[in-house]
């Protein structure tokens, strides 16, 4: 991946000269590595993942299917000093963080399917507004959306973490997302979820499963499988403003369009993700081993699109 898409070298933040009242003092991140939950993510991740999207169709019925395996390089850079945040509440505070570029390909044809440039930033507690340390994920989507995602984090010694089962069943805005054990009615719902049900309107990569299809987060359950893991650092982030009040999404106009009924033609209101960052054992030493999976909710014709997206990447 080309470094183009990563700061230079040399780029320090520095405070310019007419703002020298700036006090970066503030940082309450602690002693030790200023990216805290961060620290490991520094350098290049490669693995294999599953991503799964309802696009939306014109003509015919309103949705096509879209199942891929995929390939995925994942680049992060450490941005160098601390990054100023500005207080008018309170005193200001330094955040501490890193840049990356995602690219993730369909691995049997190699057709790209996603390119995401952002930044992770480490993101010391406030007392106003009053919230512990957190992690902020701001990401930009080439088809026209931008996310800012914020979470907590929590590092674990031993054993494997718990990953929920999860699915892709559409529903109503408005409407609770539809239970795991709801499978059978969304597949008389929506037959594209049945794979042995031939459709124009689905397509896959070969070897797609329907346990794939049923449960997205199968293929990280599975990555899991015969591995040992020491430590692990799980990492909860949503635009939901739920648990930290900071977050949402932005689309352009031809997504988000106002229509009835509505949802434009594929408004992405919603994104919430896990990340893993796993302490694997290997043959020479514990393993660096990334895990995540990401549903965004995108809207139209009146319903709430499930598009779920999961990889586990090793660090190089």
């Amino acid at each position: 991946m080309s470094a183009v898409t990563q700061t230079d070298p040399d780029f320090t933040f520095a405070v310019a000269a007419d703002t020298g009242d700036f006090q970066p003092a503030i940082t309450g991140l602690g002693p030790g590595n200023p990216l805290g939950p961060l620290a490991d993510l520094p350098g290049t991740w490669k693995g294999h993942g599953f991503n799964t999207i309802w696009r939306p169709h014109h003509g015919g019925q309103d949705r096509f299917l879209e199942l891929n395996l995929t390939t995925e390089t994942l680049v992060f850079t450490k941005i160098n000093g601390p990054i100023p945040n500005r207080g008018f509440l309170m005193p200001d505070i330094s955040m501490f963080g890193l840049t990356y570029m995602q690219q993730i390909s369909e691995t049997s044809s190699g057709a790209g399917l996603h390119i995401e440039p952002g930044i992770w930033a480490h993101v010391p507690p406030t007392s106003n507004p009053g919230e512990p340390s957190t992690v902020v994920r701001m990401a930009s989507i080439p088809h026209g959306t931008v996310i800012l995602a914020q979470g907590t984090t929590q590092t674990l010694n031993g054993g494997p973490p718990h990953i929920p089962d999860n699915n892709i069943i559409p529903f109503p805005i408005g409407s609770p997302p539809p239970a795991n054990s709801d499978f059978a009615s969304g597949e008389a719902a929506f037959p594209e979820l049945n794979l042995s049900i031939p459709t124009t309107f689905r397509a896959k990569s070969p070897g797609v499963t329907q346990e794939m299809v049923r449960n997205p987060n199968s293929v990280l359950q599975h990555a899991l499988s015969g591995e040992t893991m020491h430590r692990r650092t799980f990492i909860s982030i949503s635009t939901r403003h739920s648990p930290i009040q900071g977050g949402g999404t932005a689309n352009t106009a031809f997504l988000s369009s106002a229509s009835n009924p509505p949802g434009g033609n594929a408004n992405a209101v919603e994104v919430d993700a896990t990340f893993w960052i796993e302490h694997i054992a290997g043959g020479g030493g514990d393993v660096l081993q990334l895990q995540y999976t990401q549903l965004v909710q995108l809207d139209f014709n009146g319903l709430r699109w499930p598009h779920v997206t999961v990889a586990t990447l090793r660090k190089q």
